[in-house]
């Protein structure tokens, strides 16, 4: 299976139980294919995993695309969630913009991109639960988006409704800021809580 993203992944035909992939390489990739060979590389560090795959025989092959819309309908949250977001940029942090829905990257697209008070570029991913998965996802983004020399500084936030504490720390670690927000407060359901801070 290749994903548009550049994800690689080969599966057991064996129909068991387990629904993990045997080999599973994570974009950025590079995959080359010809009549008979498919050779996927991934740079790790200072070396590089390769994988080559000759084709013996071709049994079926197809294509399934799915495109942004699909993909966000399949959880109505986070579809409601950008919408509202996108209107509202200033509950992913004080004084943000918006510059653009679905901001493009060669692998794939950034639920927002904004901007911020002093002008500087900020990558918002939104979902319903923040992951660990998510974080990765968002990096992956701020990656492909600072190759841009005028975009090197770009920030990333990741904004759900509620955020796992694994994936607040590898946040953490990563410079990524993470924003929890309330569904029902950004439909105007219900006010937001005042919160008291220590000074």
């Amino acid at each position: 299976m290749i994903k548009n993203d550049g994800t690689f992944m080969v599966w057991s035909d064996g129909g068991g139980s387990s629904v993990k992939p045997l080999n599973w390489m994570a974009p950025p990739t590079v995959i080359e294919e010809r009549e008979d060979v498919i050779v996927v590389r991934k740079r790790a560090g200072s070396s590089e995993d390769r994988l080559d795959i000759r084709v013996v025989e071709l049994i079926s092959e197809a294509t399934h695309g799915m495109d942004e819309e699909a993909a966000l309908e399949k959880d109505g949250v986070e579809s409601d969630l950008q919408e509202l977001l996108a209107g509202a940029p200033q509950w992913c942090g004080e004084g943000f913009r918006l510059v653009r829905r679905e901001w493009p990257t060669d692998i794939g697209p950034v639920d927002l991109m904004c901007r911020d008070i002093e002008d500087e570029w900020i990558a918002v991913e939104i979902k319903r639960v923040g992951t660990i998965e998510a974080v990765e996802q968002l990096s992956r983004y701020l990656e492909r988006i600072r190759l841009d020399p005028a975009m090197e500084s770009c920030r990333g936030v990741l904004a759900a409704q509620v955020i796992k504490p694994q994936a607040r720390v590898l946040a953490q670690a990563r410079g990524i800021d993470c924003v929890e927000v309330d569904l029902a407060v950004l439909r105007g359901e219900r006010e937001p809580e005042l919160r008291l801070f220590a000074a």
